[in-house]
């Protein structure tokens, strides 16, 4: 049984709620790193990089997290190296991010989101399988640009 990683701020918890309610139905088991509450003073980045982590330290792992659009969360996301979050709205989104991309962990908006299509964007991504080839090379190319500049952080000049 794969264990999925979730996660939100107060503006995607219940999406996430949702999602969690579908994973379980599913058969996933589900490692939820909050927030366990809504509270709207959170902030997306820390539950961002909460979900992160856990997916990269997991060979394969894979997470779902959502804020308000999800913009600021995949933003703060892909700052951990290992990550590949895409910000999805649509079915097809879902399923390239994982065909051509290896997205490991799928964003939502808790405030754009269709309610009725999360479970088909959700299962799209779930069933969803990296296709190599051609997109091999590019995740290749994305892994080296991480590689170049996790350890070089040029400074700006002010």
């Amino acid at each position: 049984m794969k264990t999925i990683v979730v996660g939100s701020d107060h503006a995607g918890f219940e999406i996430k709620e949702r999602i969690k309610n579908l994973l379980e139905r599913w058969g996933y088991r589900i490692e939820d790193v909050g927030a366990y509450e809504m509270i709207p003073s959170d902030d997306y980045p820390e539950y961002a990089e909460k979900v992160a982590l856990k997916v990269v330290a997991k060979r394969g792992g894979r997470g779902i997290l959502a804020c308000g659009t999800g913009i600021g969360a995949s933003i703060a996301a892909n700052k951990i190296p290992g990550i590949r979050a895409a910000l999805v709205g649509s079915v097809k989104d879902a399923r390239l991010s994982r065909e051509h991309n290896d997205a490991n962990l799928l964003v939502l908006g808790g405030w754009e989101n269709n309610k009725e299509e999360i479970s088909k964007i959700v299962q799209a991504w779930l069933d969803g399988k990296f296709q190599g080839g051609r997109h091999r090379r590019r995740v290749n190319q994305i892994i080296r640009i991480e590689k170049k500049y996790q350890t070089q952080h040029p400074r700006r000049k002010r």
